[in-house]
């Protein structure tokens, strides 16, 4: 499954590379990170062409119009990478 992982930093390429290389190995050969330097908005989310799965940052544009894109190109997940209580 390739994850499009929009709004990447240095350390999330670097933290979720890792994560992924701890997992086991037949885990790890199912899963392809696609690290993406640009914010999820109407104007990126055709960069998630391809994944079936996205991770997005705080301030990334996951509105209703952009989650109906996302449905159309494929995406199946999105997941966060932040904590808070309005998520």
């Amino acid at each position: 499954m390739e994850v499009a992982v929009f709004h990447s930093k240095k350390y999330d390429v670097k933290s979720l590379t890792e994560a992924l290389e701890r997992r086991p190995e037949e885990e790890r050969d199912t899963i392809k990170l696609r690290f993406i330097e640009a914010r999820l908005s109407e104007q990126t989310v055709e960069l998630a062409h391809g994944a079936k799965a996205i991770c997005v940052f705080v301030n990334d544009d996951v509105s209703a119009g952009i989650i109906d894109e996302l449905a159309d190109l494929g995406v199946k997940c999105i997941a966060l990478r932040c904590a808070g209580f309005d998520r």
